[in-house]
């Protein structure tokens, strides 16, 4: 396989518009790659475009399998140089399951945007992928997909599937010219945690710049698992003290179950 040139590369990065997606978006504008950004929300796209005029954006939500067909048709059409696309979207909720005000059509909210929805753009995009003579899908997943997270069940869920189907599909395209890398992030301080009523330790969050200089790196140097220090450390615990770690991070659960009760008793 030919190494990663991302200065000559075309690069769609879903979820785009905020967090780890918009500091994805600066860093491999500085790498000088061609950047193509999808988001939900029309004013976020514009607020984007405004503060890097030379990226191209396009309103999709990776939830609905028609969205995607027609970005696939887009995006193909106007960028045929497309070369790598990093599935970034992603959604984080805290949530008891015990709450009867969480709806059946909301629970899996995260499966949908989070595993769903990139497995729905990974199989869209790669008609077009292994036609190139180098090429990557860039999975963002999380350090939760070794540890699952008492408080985030269904984003718990999501991230271990995802981390799975980044495994299965790096076998499937062995041999051919897409390389499947994933991004694993600890914790990182960005607006994935607004509206949280338990917010995290601010302590324990990385900046998200320095997690994407790691992620530049990596892609850089063809790493097919790109993780900071501490998630190398966590994953490492979490095969030897695996319930050691769940339970140290459940101690949070009441904490939110107390929080969350409060706060819909305010609202009713």
């Amino acid at each position: 396989m030919i190494n990663m040139d991302l200065k000559n590369s075309t690069v769609l990065i879903t979820g785009g518009t905020s967090g780890i997606g918009l500091e994805l978006v600066k860093q491999l504008t500085e790498q000088g790659a061609t950047i193509i950004v999808t988001g939900r929300k029309a004013q976020a796209l514009s607020d984007t475009k405004k503060r890097f005029p030379n990226v191209h954006t396009f309103q999709s939500d990776v939830r609905d399998p028609e969205q995607i067909r027609q970005l696939y048709k887009e995006v193909t059409r106007q960028f045929p140089d497309l070369n790598i696309l990093i599935n970034n979207a992603g959604e984080m909720r805290l949530i008891d399951m015990q709450d009867p005000t969480e709806s059946l059509e909301n629970i899996t909210r995260e499966i949908d945007i989070n595993l769903s929805g990139a497995i729905q753009m990974a199989h869209q995009f790669l008609p077009h992928l292994v036609k190139k003579q180098s090429a990557a899908i860039v999975n963002v997943s999380s350090a939760i997909a070794f540890m699952a997270y008492s408080s985030a069940p269904v984003y718990s869920a999501s991230k271990a599937g995802f981390h799975a189907f980044t495994l299965a599909l790096r076998l499937q395209l062995k041999g051919s010219g897409v390389k499947v890398m994933e991004l694993i992030p600890p914790g990182v301080h960005t607006n994935l945690q607004d509206g949280w009523v338990l917010q995290p330790n601010p302590r324990l969050l990385m900046e998200v710049d320095k997690l994407v200089k790691v992620a530049v790196k990596g892609l850089l140097n063809d790493t097919q698992e790109i993780k900071p220090a501490f998630v190398k450390v966590l994953k490492f615990l979490s095969r030897i003290i695996p319930g050691a770690l769940m339970n140290f991070g459940h101690k949070e659960f009441d904490k939110f179950k107390q929080l969350n009760n409060s706060s819909k008793m305010l609202y009713q």
